[in-house]
C-alpha cells in the first residue's frame, strides 16, 4: 500500500502553491510564516481566520514553514505522508475490528489511491483534511481497543483523539455517531440475541441506552465544536444567506450531489476543483435522486441482518457527508472531491464486504475477484496519476477546471489571476471578461480586471474597473487599496491617501495600505507619519523586503543613519538581489 502510493504521488513534490487558499494558510499568511511561537499558538486559538476554528491545521502549517519556509514541494511532502499514515491506520484499524486481511487492504488501497482522493493531497490548503482524518482513524483505532474491554483508560484516549480532529477540522463532528454504527458492525456490541423463550423480543448484547450513554461527552465536544465553527463562518461572511440559495435549492443540491458523488466514485471523469452552484436544480432531477437515495436505504436497512456492512457502510456515507452536503450553505461550490475523502470510505467498506457475499456461492469466486480487484485498482491508479497531473500550479488546475465544466465564473477568475501573474496579460484580460459575462456582479473579478488593466498601462480604463468593484462592494479592502495606487499614480494624492485610509478602516492589518500609504505620505514630505505606517506594515509581513528599504529611506531623510543602514541590510538580507 505504501510503495504503491508513493509511486503513483511521487510528482507531487515538484509542484507549486496554487492562488485558492494556499496564500490564506501559507505563502501570504504572516502569521503562519513566523513559525512555531507561544504568540503564534494564542493566534492559532483564537482567530476565526479562513472561516473556520482549527488551531491544529493552523500549527501544522506553522511547523511546516519553520522547516521548509517558503519550498512548496515539502508542504506537499507533509501532506503526503499524512496521506500514507492515513492509508495505513485504515488497514490496521479495519483488520483489528473485522479481522479480514484482504477485504482491509482492498479498502485502504481504494482510500489510497481513487481519484476523487487527489484533491485532499495534493492541496495544502486541505492539510486539514488529512489531519482529521488521521486522528478519525485514531479514534477508531481507540474505540476498538475500548470495545474490547470498556475501562476509563481506554476511554480517554478515544476522547483525546476525537477532540483533536475537531482541532484539526470540524467536519468530524459525525464521528460519534459513527461509532455507534461500529456498534452495530462490526464490533457487535448491539448485536441483537434471544433471551429466554423465543416469545420474547431480541434484545442486544449491551443495552442502546449505555451505548448511547458512554459517548455523550463526544457529543458534547461535538455541539461546541458546532457553535464555535457557526460563528466563526457567520463572522467571516462565509454563510450564504437563503436570499441567496434558497431552501429548495440546497435540498435539490443536496440530493443530487449524494448521487453525483457516487457515480464519480463508479467513473471518476471531469473532476474540478470547482463546481458552480446552479441558479436552479431540474425538479425532477432532485426527485429522482431522492427517490434512488431512499430505496438504497430501505434496501440496506432491511437486509442489514444478514448483511450489516452494507447498512453500516451506506449510513457512514450519508452521515458524514451531512456538515458539507450544503444544507448550511458555506461559499459558493455545488460539490467538492476534497468533501469525499472521509465518506468513500463507508461505500468502500460496503464493496469490499458485499460484493463477495453476493458471490459467495459462484465458482471460482476467489478468482473472479482478485482479478476484478486488480483490474478496478489499476484503473484507478491510472486516473490518478493523470488527475494529479492537473495539480501542478494555479495554470494547469484552472485551466483543467476551464476545460471540464461549463458556465464556471470562479474558475475563469482564478485562472486569469494566474497568467496575470505570469506575464500573460491579455490572456488574464479575456478571461476575466468571461467570468463577468457568467456573473457580471462579483467585485473580485472586477478588481482584478482593474489590475491587468493597470500592468497593461491602461490606468484610467483600471480606474474605472475598481469604481465598479467598489459600486457592488462598498468594504471591498483591496478594490480601496488598488484604486488608491491608480490614482496616485494619476497625481490625485488626496483621493488616493482617502482609499488606503478607507481599505485601512475595514482591514486594519492590511499590510499593502499601510505601506502605500506611507508611499504617499513621504512623497508629501510627511516623513514620521510615513515611518509610523512602514513600522505597521513591518509589524504585520516582517519579511517585506521593499518595506524595510522604504523606511531605511524615510529614516535617512530623518537622519537616523544607523537605523535605516539596518532596515538597508535587512532588506537585502530577504532579497539579496
Amino acid at each position: 500500500l505504501i510503495f504503491t502510493t508513493l509511486v503513483v504521488f511521487h510528482q507531487l513534490p515538484s509542484h507549486d502553491f496554487i492562488n485558492l487558499d494556499d496564500n490564506l494558510y501559507v505563502y501570504e499568511n504572516t502569521r503562519v510564516q513566523a513559525g512555531l511561537t507561544l504568540e503564534g499558538v494564542a493566534w492559532a486559538f483564537s482567530t476565526f481566520e479562513a472561516y473556520n476554528w482549527h488551531p491544529l491545521t493552523w500549527l501544522s502549517h506553522m511547523l511546516d514553514f519553520q522547516l521548509f519556509g517558503l519550498r512548496p514541494g515539502l508542504h506537499h511532502l507533509t501532506n503526503l505522508l499524512f496521506h500514507l499514515a492515513n492509508t495505513a491506520l485504515l488497514f490496521f484499524v479495519l483488520r483489528r475490528m473485522t479481522g479480514a486481511l484482504w477485504r482491509s487492504g482492498f479498502v485502504a488501497a481504494l482510500f489510497a489511491l481513487h481519484p476523487l482522493h487527489v484533491e485532499s493531497v495534493a492541496w495544502v490548503a486541505e492539510r486539514k483534511d488529512l489531519l482529521s482524518t488521521f486522528f478519525w482513524f485514531l479514534t477508531m483505532w481507540a474505540y476498538a481497543r475500548y470495545a474490547e474491554r470498556p475501562g476509563l483508560n481506554r476511554y480517554l484516549p478515544v476522547l483525546l483523539f476525537f477532540a483533536l480532529g475537531l482541532l484539526a477540522k470540524p467536519m468530524v463532528v459525525t464521528l460519534p455517531f459513527v461509532l455507534l454504527l461500529f456498534d452495530f458492525w462490526p464490533l457487535g456490541r448491539m448485536q441483537f440475541h434471544q433471551v429466554g423463550n423465543d416469545s420474547r423480543p431480541l434484545e442486544p448484547r449491551v443495552p442502546v441506552f449505555r451505548l448511547v450513554w458512554e459517548k455523550i461527552p463526544l457529543f458534547a465536544l461535538a455541539a461546541i465544536s458546532i457553535v464555535v465553527t457557526f460563528a466563526a463562518q457567520q463572522k467571516g461572511g462565509a454563510l450564504k444567506s437563503l436570499e441567496a440559495f434558497p431552501l429548495t435549492t440546497r435540498i435539490a443540491n443536496a440530493l443530487i450531489s449524494y448521487v453525483s458523488y457516487i457515480g464519480k466514485m463508479i467513473w471518476p471523469q471531469n473532476l474540478a476543483v470547482y463546481y458552480p452552484h446552479p441558479a436552479a436544480v431540474p425538479t425532477w432531477q432532485a426527485a429522482g435522486a431522492g427517490l434512488l437515495l431512499i430505496c438504497l436505504s430501505a434496501l440496506f436497512i432491511w437486509t442489514s441482518r444478514k448483511r450489516p456492512y452494507l447498512a453500516v457502510g451506506w449510513l457512514w456515507y450519508l452521515g458524514t457527508l451531512v456538515p458539507v452536503i450544503g444544507l448550511v450553505q458555506v461559499g459558493s461550490q455545488a460539490m467538492a472531491d476534497r468533501y469525499t475523502y472521509l465518506p468513500l470510505v463507508g461505500l468502500f467498506v460496503a464493496l469490499a464486504w458485499g460484493v463477495p457475499s453476493l458471490l459467495a456461492r459462484w465458482h471460482h469466486r476467489q478468482s473472479i475477484l482478485a482479478i476484478s480487484a486488480t483490474i478496478l485498482l489499476v484503473s484507478f491508479t491510472v486516473c490518478t496519476w493523470l488527475q494529479l497531473r492537473h495539480w501542478q500550479n494555479s495554470l494547469t488546475i484552472f485551466q483543467h477546471t476551464v476545460n471540464v465544466t461549463t458556465d464556471n465564473y470562479f474558475a475563469h477568475n482564478n485562472l486569469g489571476v494566474a497568467l496575470a501573474r505570469a506575464g500573460r496579460l491579455g490572456e488574464a484580460v479575456d478571461h476575466y471578461h468571461v467570468a463577468l459575462r457568467i456573473k457580471p456582479d462579483q467585485a473580485e473579478v472586477y478588481n482584478n480586471l482593474g489590475n491587468a488593466l493597470e500592468a497593461q498601462g491602461n490606468v484610467d480604463e483600471a480606474i474605472r474597473r475598481y469604481t465598479e468593484a467598489l459600486r457592488i462592494e462598498p468594504d471591498n479592502a483591496k478594490a480601496h487599496n488598488n484604486l488608491g495606487n491608480a490614482l496616485a499614480s494619476r497625481g490625485n494624492v488626496d483621493e488616493a491617501m482617502s482609499h488606503y485610509s478607507e481599505a485601512l478602516r475595514i482591514e486594519p492589518d492590511y499590510a499593502g495600505a499601510h505601506y502605500n500609504l506611507g508611499n504617499v505620505l513621504a512623497e508629501r514630505g510627511n516623513v514620521d507619519e510615513a515611518i509610523s505606517h512602514y513600522n505597521e506594515a513591518l509589524r504585520i509581513w516582517p519579511d517585506w523586503a521593499g518595506a524595510h528599504n522604504n523606511l531605511g529611506v524615510a529614516l535617512e531623510r530623518r537622519g537616523n543613519f544607523k537605523e535605516a543602514i539596518r532596515h538597508y541590510y535587512e532588506a537585502l538580507r530577504i532579497k539579496p538581489d
